[in-house]
């Protein structure tokens, strides 16, 4: 079992940044593959960033790539999402998420965060 806390979140001005965390619980951090998804109002959720167990292998949506950048420290059991060059159409509840030893866009995450509000003014 594993619990997941996002922190980080907040208001933050179009061109600017903010530094999501997520401190997991358990063990066996090192064996799952992390990452966060986000939903806007009235939107599905969607995919943002993955990282496998390992720190090896890093996935981005299109709509994040050179702008956002996902990290973990399994000494630490946390992943973080360095959001840098905000834009309002980034405002959502960020969720972070844990898959079993690897990530695939085919397979849901066995662990989900409760979220953290990011909400991008213009």
């Amino acid at each position: 079992q594993v619990q997941l806390v996002e922190s980080g979140g907040g208001l933050v001005q179009a061109g600017g940044s903010l530094r999501l965390s997520c401190a997991a619980s358990g063990r066996t951090f090192g064996t799952y593959a992390m990452g966060w998804f986000r939903q806007a109002p009235g939107e599905e959720r969607e995919f943002v960033a993955a990282l496998g167990f390992s720190g090896v292998g890093t996935y981005y949506a299109d709509s994040v790539k050179g702008r956002f950048t996902i990290s973990r420290d399994n000494a630490k059991n946390t992943v973080a999402l360095q959001m840098n060059s905000l834009k309002p159409e980034d405002t959502a509840v960020y969720y972070c998420a844990a898959w079993d030893l690897y990530y695939s866009r085919d397979r849901p995450p066995r662990y989900w965060g409760q979220g953290t509000q990011v909400t991008v003014s213009s």
